[in-house]
């Protein structure tokens, strides 16, 4: 046979270029009823945590947990998008592929740092040793990736091999931040039932060496703690992570998993002691959050905007999963105050008429602020409020079967959001307390399709939930069914598009 007649084989396709074909096949797919239009969320597939947020060459880069193959959980890739003022933001291709002898199931969640002129990616490599699924059989390493245009990475291979001890599989989700001319590495453990916090050391992000346990779980404190993060914010010292396991009590941690943190001092010995663990968020749908200096030393962290086991009827719809918006992190004593970030005002349009105040008796249609993308800022005067509810219903259908209610149990005391009519498979209540000496509540509410997110003016809290109605529910109310106080509407506005 001659040279001329022998087949050309095409080189099969990497699994990189695999992934980026399924998920340009698959956009066609898409149904956009639910899709945010100014948040996070994949082009087309499933969508997780937050991995890696970093600020470089003067653009914001966000990577997340993706599996482009489908709109369930599976083998973890890292979606990629960017923005140059946290507000409008671009799809990038998707930077890590599984396949790999240490990552062959999956590149599972972890961090992004500035080396130089180099990007670099630090990641979970995941190996299923017995059947798909079987968490009492796995593999779990650290690796690392580079990059020099901040697009395109280069795979290194695992940088720590081994969990520090014998007995550890879960071992994952490795935080990288730099200080005092090192590199450190915080990630979270599991030794039987018990949490740990292995912390390591590096001068060059492939060499680690470890260090000490920072902090390990005792009794109620669950099983394994995800997603670490460990800071400092005005001098003091931030544990920020997601813990599995924890039992609920009373109004407190009713999500299946959790996302909150503690304050406290990191000691020379590698060893973090402080205050209890307070929820970062207290709505129902917030978890694996992640935080960056921002370009101008603020803190910023965003979360994943779902909660495993929850209702995802998006799923159907061919995508699945969406980012919270990016906030702001301020210490205040011995508690984190959380704000929307202050870039997004950038995606006000005309500012709508407000709604006077309105002190019942019922409920009150307020037929100039409608609509699925909006901010409302919503004042609750509690003066003299001493039984009902005091509130605004959101995404209402005209026949009041949806709604979505934000509002004052004064019996009660505590600001409560209830999804139990606010659309496909959704339900239940969350809430927060309120101080006895509170005399109002200032809001800033912010709609997006299939979310809710509040914040108290302040910071002292925020209540993120995803919401599923129909299109047409898209109307406002507000409502007073009590003895006492009044709601009203101070400002708001439709949202634009944060896509590019």
């Amino acid at each position: 046979m001659t040279s001329s007649s022998k087949a050309t084989r095409t080189p099969a396709p990497s699994p990189l270029e695999r992934a980026q074909q399924a998920l340009a096949d698959g956009q066609s797919r898409v149904i956009d009823d639910y899709r945010p239009h100014y948040h996070l969320a994949p082009p087309v597939g499933w969508m997780n945590d937050p991995n890696g947020v970093v600020y470089f060459r003067g653009e914001y880069h966000v990577f997340y947990q993706y599996h482009p193959f489908d709109a369930k959980w599976g083998p973890m890739h890292w979606g990629h998008a960017k923005s140059t003022d946290l507000v409008h933001w671009q799809h990038l291709p998707i930077a890590l592929a599984p396949g790999d002898d240490f990552d062959r199931d999956g590149c599972f969640s972890g961090s992004a740092v500035v080396c130089g002129d180099t990007l670099a990616l630090i990641y979970t490599g995941h190996t299923w040793l017995g059947d798909v699924g079987d968490e009492r059989q796995i593999r779990q390493v650290q690796c690392l990736a580079t990059s020099v245009d901040g697009i395109h990475f280069v795979k290194q291979g695992a940088v720590i091999d081994a969990a520090p001890q014998d007995g550890i599989m879960h071992f994952r989700d490795p935080k990288v931040w730099q200080q005092d001319g090192f590199w450190y590495l915080i990630t979270g453990a599991r030794l039987g039932d018990t949490p740990l916090l292995p912390l390591y050391r590096s001068v060059d992000l492939r060499a680690w060496e470890f260090l000490d346990y920072v902090s390990s779980g005792q009794q109620g404190d669950g099983y394994m703690w995800e997603c670490p993060d460990l800071f400092q914010l005005d001098g003091r010292d931030v544990l920020l992570y997601s813990p599995q396991g924890m039992q609920p009590a009373g109004y407190e941690r009713l999500n299946k998993y959790q996302t909150g943190y503690r304050i406290g001092l990191l000691d020379s010995q590698w060893h973090f002691s402080g205050g209890p663990f307070i929820e970062l968020d207290n709505g129902h749908d917030f978890y694996a959050a992640q935080t960056l200096v921002a370009a101008d030393g603020r803190r910023l962290v965003w979360a994943w905007l779902d909660m495993w086991e929850s209702p995802m009827p998006s799923q159907s719809h061919h995508w699945c999963g969406m980012l919270g918006l990016p906030r702001e992190l301020r210490l205040h004593a011995d508690r984190l105050r959380i704000f929307p970030a202050r870039e997004l005002v950038a995606l006000r349009q005309a500012p709508l008429p407000s709604a006077p105040a309105w002190s019942g008796p019922g409920s009150r249609w307020v037929p100039q602020i409608n609509g699925d993308r909006l901010e409302i800022h919503v004042h609750l005067d509690l003066r003299d409020c001493t039984d009902g509810h005091l509130g605004i219903a959101l995404r209402c259908s005209a026949d009041e079967q949806e709604r979505t209610l934000l509002y004052y149990d004064a019996s009660l005391q505590r600001l409560v959001l209830d999804r139990s009519r606010s659309g496909a498979q959704v339900t239940g209540q969350r809430s927060v307390s309120i101080e006895p000496a509170q005399k109002d509540l200032r809001l800033r509410v912010f709609l997006d399709r299939s979310s809710i997110e509040v914040f108290e003016e302040d910071g002292c809290f925020s209540l993120s939930s995803r919401l599923y109605p129909r299109s047409d529910s898209l109307g406002v109310k507000l409502l007073a069914n009590g003895t006492g106080g009044c709601a009203s509407i101070t400002q708001a506005w439709p949202l634009a598009s944060g896509w590019l």
